[in-house]
């Protein structure tokens, strides 16, 4: 798979992927010739969009290690989180209304929170160590009688770091307490297993994994007491009742094929990108002045999330148009506040805003790797030498 821009060296795949070849290949049938509404099952053409929809939900299953039963297909991970928490709240207040999660959530997940703090929820906040993982041991003690639900992210968006989701599932299950899990990262990055790792709830997104932007999946574990969560929309009976509206038909064939590539891509690409992500980070770090954020062997293989220290991300970038790269999570654009994961692990303003991720992906090569080595020291080395902090740190002033 190539970048249609030649010019451009992509290296933000957390924040968006390409739609792969192949997947845009099997969607595009159900845009001009298959455009049933998978609702209309009473003509050859809604039947055959309902057929596509079923296939769809059995690759996004298999990928889970879940039941077809258990996914429901939405707009993405962020209304799946919406859907998830909000409904989880609602239907279970009366048995508690202590929620659990941590500091260093998405943006979808941590603004849902505050939404719900504001209608009576008691929101916990765990915090990092500075390599950004949680303590098994505050978990523990946070955990009351009247909590309803943990939620944990699988894998950081900014820094890549895994959570211990197989000891938090254990956790949630001992304790009879909903474990909700923000996938969106690590869906066909690394394993995801939601019946071994005890996962009742989960969200994810077809855009982070070659997929189309604008569809994603919530899985509901089938248990013999079901989850009640019911719908975040209201006007159709489409998805069990749990989603109203036309089913995007081309999208969700979209989701099903990438879960497929990803089913064949992972344990290739694991290898992969992780030597490729380390040979950029050693060569990046000879830099003076310069370190890893997060956790250097718990997280995801193919980011890298490094600190230049006295250069802010944005002069980088700036510099090197060349070069797709990120500051943060793409949903915190904008924001002129530092990155709320990086401040979490403990840096300051100037160490979080000097901060940048690398995000590889299937059409990484290691000839990109070496432009980009090349053109991010060159970069540095310009920028410093027109810093006066540099220069005054070099003097041992500042």
């Amino acid at each position: 798979m190539q970048n249609t821009d030649q010019s451009i060296i992509y290296l933000d795949h957390c924040a968006t992927t390409p739609v792969d070849s192949m997947v845009l290949d099997t969607m595009l049938p159900y845009f001009k010739d298959y455009y049933g509404n998978a609702s209309s099952i009473h003509h050859k053409l809604g039947r055959k969009a309902a057929e596509a929809i079923e296939i769809a939900r059995n690759q996004v299953a298999k990928l889970l290690h879940a039941s077809t039963k258990e996914i429901i297909f939405t707009s993405g991970a962020t209304e799946a989180i919406n859907q998830a928490l909000s409904g989880i709240f609602l239907h279970y207040q009366q048995i508690g209304k202590h929620i659990i999660t941590c500091e260093t959530e998405h943006p979808a997940v941590l603004d849902t929170c505050n939404y719900l703090s504001r209608k009576g929820a008691d929101i916990q906040k765990l915090p990092v160590d500075q390599k950004g993982n949680i303590s098994l041991n505050d978990l523990q003690q946070a955990i009351r009688q009247d909590t309803i639900l943990i939620c944990f992210m699988f894998a950081n968006n900014e820094t890549g770091v895994i959570h211990p989701i197989d000891q938090i599932g254990e956790i949630a299950k001992e304790h009879n307490v909903l474990f909700f899990c923000d996938a969106t990262q690590a869906v066909g990055k690394i394993p995801v297993n939601v019946k071994t790792q005890h996962i009742d709830v989960l969200a994810l997104s077809a855009h982070k994994i070659y997929g189309p932007k604008g569809v994603g999946a919530l899985f509901i574990k089938r248990r013999s007491a079901p989850i009640q969560i019911g719908s975040l929309l209201q006007g159709g009976k489409q998805e069990n009742n749990l989603r109203a509206g036309t089913l995007n038909v081309p999208g969700i064939v979209g989701l099903g094929a990438a879960a497929s590539l990803a089913m064949e891509m992972e344990n290739q690409e694991i290898s992969r990108v992780s030597k490729l992500r380390d040979y950029l980070e050693n060569s990046l770090l000879q830099i003076p002045e310069t370190f890893l954020n997060g956790d250097a062997l718990n997280r995801l293989p193919h980011v890298s999330n490094i600190c230049f220290q006295y250069v802010k991300s944005t002069e980088i970038m700036a510099n090197l148009p060349q070069l797709a790269l990120s500051a943060g999570s793409a949903c915190a654009s904008g924001s002129l506040e530092p990155s709320h994961v990086l401040t979490a692990m403990g840096l300051n303003k100037e160490k979080a805003e000097s901060s940048i991720r690398f995000s590889l992906g299937y059409s990484t090569t290691e000839d990109q790797i070496n432009q980009t080595i090349e053109l991010i020291i060159n970069a540095i080395g310009d920028i410093r030498n027109n810093s006066p902090l540099w220069q005054l740190h070099k003097a041992g002033v500042h």
